[in-house]
C-alpha cells in the first residue's frame, strides 16, 4: 500500500478491547499509519478493564495502538474518548482532558454538509448491561471462548494461506436472538437521536457495522476491532462511508483510490 495516508476529515472506531487475546491490534495499527484526520472519536470499550479485571494480558502491539492514539493528539488531531461500559472506570473523568485528549460521555458531530450526529458508545440503550449486569458479564465471559476458537480457527486459515475470517461474528449473526438483539438495539438508539432532533446517531458497542436509514434517522455503527475490523469515516463533503480494513491490510496493493472516490446515495449515506 502506498505510504502516502488517506485523509479524512472524521474517523469513528470502538470495540477494540486491548487487554484481550481477541483485540486485533495489527490490524488497528495498520489502519492508524495510513489514516489522518481532523477528528478521531474513540467510541468506547477502547480498554476491556472486564477481562483485564480477570486476568492481565497486554502486549507490545496494544501499547502501539495508545502511543498512536497519543501521538496523533499530539500532531493536532481533536481526539476524543467516549468511555463505553467495558470501559466505564473512565467515565469518572468525563469533562477532563487527558493529555490531548477529551473524555466525554457524548458529543455531537457536525458534518462538513451540515447534519447533527448524537456521537455516543450505546450500552445504555443495551437492557442486559443495564439491568442484569451478572447475565452480560456471563455472556462476556462465553464470548472470550468463542474468540479464542475464532483465534486458532485463523491460524489454521492462515497456514492454508487465506485472509482474516470472523468465526464468532458469524455465529452471532446466525442466533435468532442474537438477530432480534440488534434490531432492537438500532431501534432504540435511531429513536434517542429522533427525539434530540438530530438528523443521526454514531455509536458502537454491538460489534455490527451499519449503515441504514431508521424512520429518517441516519444510524451508523462503527463496528468494531475484534470482529469486523471496520471504522466510521466521514470525507470532506460530509459523506460517510464504512471501511473494513481487512481487506486492504491482507491486500497491500490495494488503490488508496478506492476508499475515497465518491459514490452516490441518500442522505450521502454509503452502505458497506
Amino acid at each position: 500500500m502506498s505510504d502516502t495516508p488517506l485523509r479524512f476529515r472524521s474517523i469513528w472506531i470502538s470495540d477494540i478491547h486491548l487487554g484481550t487475546a481477541g483485540c486485533q491490534a495489527g490490524y488497528l495499527l495498520d489502519f492508524l499509519k495510513h489514516v489522518e484526520a481532523d477528528h478521531l472519536y474513540l467510541v468506547g470499550d477502547i480498554i476491556d478493564g472486564w477481562a483485564l479485571k480477570r486476568s492481565w494480558f497486554w502486549n507490545q502491539s496494544h501499547n502501539d495502538v495508545i502511543q498512536k492514539v497519543l501521538r496523533k493528539a499530539r500532531k493536532g488531531t481533536q481526539v476524543t474518548y467516549i468511555p463505553g461500559n467495558h470501559d466505564e472506570g473512565a467515565r469518572q473523568f468525563l469533562g477532563l482532558m487527558f493529555g490531548d485528549i477529551r473524555i466525554a460521555d457524548e458529543v455531537i458531530h457536525t458534518t462538513a454538509d451540515g447534519r447533527r450526529f448524537l456521537v455516543l458508545h450505546g450500552d445504555k440503550f443495551d437492557g442486559v448491561v443495564q439491568c442484569a449486569r451478572w447475565l452480560a458479564i456471563v455472556g462476556d465471559r462465553l464470548y472470550g471462548i468463542t474468540l479464542r476458537l475464532n483465534h486458532w480457527f485463523n491460524r489454521a486459515r492462515a497456514r492454508l494461506g487465506l485472509g482474516y475470517w470472523s468465526l464468532s461474528q458469524y455465529l452471532k449473526h446466525k442466533v435468532k436472538t442474537a438477530v432480534n438483539f440488534v434490531s432492537d438495539f438500532e431501534e432504540a438508539v435511531a429513536a434517542e437521536a429522533r427525539e434530540r432532533g438530530l438528523d443521526g446517531v454514531i455509536c458502537g458497542h454491538i460489534h455490527k457495522a451499519e449503515m441504514r436509514e431508521i424512520g429518517g434517522i441516519v444510524y451508523c455503527n462503527d463496528g468494531d476491532w475484534v470482529e469486523s475490523l471496520t471504522a466510521l469515516v466521514e470525507l470532506a463533503s460530509g459523506e460517510l462511508k464504512i471501511v473494513t480494513w481487512q481487506k486492504y491490510y491482507a491486500e497491500q496493493a490495494a488503490q488508496i483510490a478506492e476508499l475515497v472516490s465518491p459514490s452516490p446515495d441518500l442522505h450521502g449515506v454509503t452502505p458497506a
